[in-house]
Formats: C-alpha cells, sequence, structure tokens
C-alpha cells in the first residue's frame, strides 16, 4: 500500500464529499491520512477526518504560510479548496506547493477571474457563442413604463445563492438595486436548471460531464435532484469548460435547458459543488480516477460513463461528541 494524504481546507459541512474520498482511495487500497482545516472547530466534517486543524480567516497574512506548514507536517500530496474566496488565492501559489509536493486542485487564476464575477462569466459565455441570460441596466428598465417583468438581481461576486432575488415590479428594483451590493440585473429565465459535475484532468481535457437536474433547493444548495444523461447538455458543458484557461479538476457548471430546448448558461464554479455526491453515487468517481493520475495511471474514463436517472434526497443528519471537543 502506498500512502497518499489529502488536505480539504474550508471543510464546512461537507460530510459527503470526504466519504466520497475515503471510499475510492479505500478502494485503490492506498493509505490515506484525511486532514482537514476550517476557522470553526465545530465544523462538522472535521469529526470524520483522520486529523483536524483550526485556521485563522483566509484574509490573515499568514494564512498561506500556515497551510504550507500543515502540508509538510502531515505529509500531504493533494490540496482541495471548497470555498470559492479561497480559489483565487491558492491560484497564485501553486508552484509554491509544488516544490513542497503537493499539489493544489485549483484552476488557473484567470480561470478563476472569469468564474468569480458574474459579469465576466457573462462576457466568457458571450466570448465562446454559448447562450446566457442578458446582464440589464437597471436604470433603464425603470425608465420604460412598458418594461416586462420578472427579472433577477443578484450580487455580481456572490455564492450560494445569497441575495438572489425575483425582481416582479420597479418597486422593487428600486428597492433591491441599492439594497444588494455590488448588483447585476438580469432577464429571468424560465425552465429546468441543472448542474454539470465536470472532470478535467491534468492536462486541461474534459474527461466526464454528468448533468444534474435541480428538482430542489436549500440554502442555495441542491437538496432533491437526479442524474439525465442529456447530450446536448454533455456537449454544451464540455464545450464551455474546454475553453476555460487553464482550468483543473472538478468544475461546476449551472444552467437552465428552457422549454424551447435552449441552453442558456448562468454560473461556473471551479470546484466541487455541494451536490457532487450525487454524481458519484451514480459511478463518476472522480476523487479516484484523480488520484490515479496523479499516480501516473491513465484510468478509464468515459464522458457519460455513469447511471442516468439516480436520484438524491437530501436529509438533515447529526454528527455528535463531547462538548470539550467544541469549546
Amino acid at each position: 500500500m502506498s500512502q497518499f494524504n489529502i488536505l480539504f481546507t474550508s471543510v464546512g459541512r461537507r460530510v459527503a464529499l470526504i466519504k466520497n474520498f475515503k471510499k475510492s482511495l479505500k478502494e485503490l487500497n492506498l493509505l490515506s491520512n484525511i486532514v482537514t482545516t476550517d476557522i470553526k472547530i465545530n465544523a462538522p466534517a472535521a469529526f470524520i477526518a483522520d486529523f483536524q486543524e483550526g485556521v485563522p480567516h483566509l484574509s490573515d497574512p499568514d494564512y498561506v504560510v500556515i497551510l504550507k506548514e500543515l502540508c509538510k507536517k502531515h505529509q500531504i500530496k493533494l490540496l482541495i479548496p471548497l470555498i470559492d474566496p479561497e480559489l483565487h488565492i491558492l491560484s497564485l501559489h501553486q508552484q509554491e506547493f509544488k516544490r513542497i509536493g503537493v499539489t493544489i486542485l485549483v484552476s488557473s487564476q484567470e480561470t478563476n477571474q472569469i468564474c468569480s464575477d458574474k459579469r465576466n462569466t457573462y462576457k466568457f459565455f458571450k466570448k465562446i457563442g454559448v447562450q446566457t441570460p442578458e446582464i440589464l441596466n437597471p436604470e433603464e428598465i425603470l425608465a420604460n413604463p412598458e418594461a416586462k417583468y420578472p427579472f433577477l438581481i443578484k450580487p455580481a461576486d456572490g455564492s450560494c445563492s445569497i441575495g438572489v432575488t425575483k425582481i416582479r415590479n420597479a418597486r422593487e428594483l428600486e428597492f433591491f438595486k441599492d439594497y444588494i451590493p455590488n448588483a447585476i440585473v438580469q432577464e429571468f429565465v424560465v425552465g429546468e436548471e441543472y448542474t454539470l459535475d465536470i472532470l478535467v484532468d491534468f492536462q486541461a481535457q474534459v474527461r466526464c460531464v454528468v448533468p444534474r437536474l435541480r428538482i430542489e433547493t436549500r440554502a442555495g444548495e441542491i437538496s432533491k435532484g437526479v442524474t439525465v444523461k442529456n447530450p446536448a447538455l454533455i456537449a454544451a458543458g464540455k464545450k464551455v469548460v474546454e475553453a476555460l484557461p487553464g482550468a483543473k479538476g472538478c468544475i461546476t457548471v449551472q444552467c437552465f435547458l428552457t422549454l424551447n430546448n435552449e441552453i442558456k448558461f448562468i454560473e461556473i464554479n471551479p470546484r466541487f459543488g455541494g451536490g457532487f455526491p450525487l454524481s458519484y453515487q451514480a459511478g463518476a468517481d472522480f476523487p479516484g480516477w484523480m488520484i490515479e493520475m496523479m499516480l501516473g495511471r491513465d484510468p478509464d474514463i468515459s464522458i457519460d460513463g455513469w447511471l442516468d436517472g439516480i436520484a438524491m434526497l437530501r436529509y438533515d443528519d447529526a454528527i455528535f461528541v463531547r462538548k470539550e471537543m467544541i469549546a
């Protein structure tokens, strides 16, 4: 058995994802320690790891230095950030970690800039020739008495659906355009909403695409969903991610399939999404495949080699610990 230690940062509630990685490591017959970091010592996912480490907020000037020391301490081979604000920061330090034998599962600085601001994402979609909801000028809408509501307003740099609001009339638009920080207004799209889990190898090649229909969401994250083997969605997702410069790992792309079968892309998150365990359960073993690639192997991966029609119905669960463990 070889030793393959992994560090997850900002682990929060990502219990299912950690379990996915543990299962894949076991199936590959690899000895491994899973190490997690978070600014909160009561992060649930930390309690299913082998080791947990407290860290300061990522805005701390020593944050990256502390992560490097933890990687050395635990002999980490793979570092996986799990929240958007960390992606840009860690993309700037990939070579530093590589020098100590650590691969960061993070895309290039340019890709993170495209994905972190929805105005940049909109321009990217336009540039590569895929459909996306138009970004509109709120003052022009307010000046037009014949404007056709609803519209959608959201923070340009937001995540987890925080601040995403349906605008039904001029009065709401007048209020929310100033209430929501750094707001953009978009046309309101009606249709089925999909999240695409897309695996990109270390040579920037798309290897697998799993569309997940979002049946129900809670706090911006899928709570009920189902895998859908739609060739048009798979091809469109592949096109989008292959156009990203220096994409790597799991890229999460969101889009709508309209009533006219038009695919309109709305967002890209270059990291594991909260609903990825559904794709994993359907047979898309992104964790195992990426680890095999790092070990110099070439896993047998088909772009649609996963099970269609697998549904996920998420529910609340709990981890029980002694109070002194979270004090």
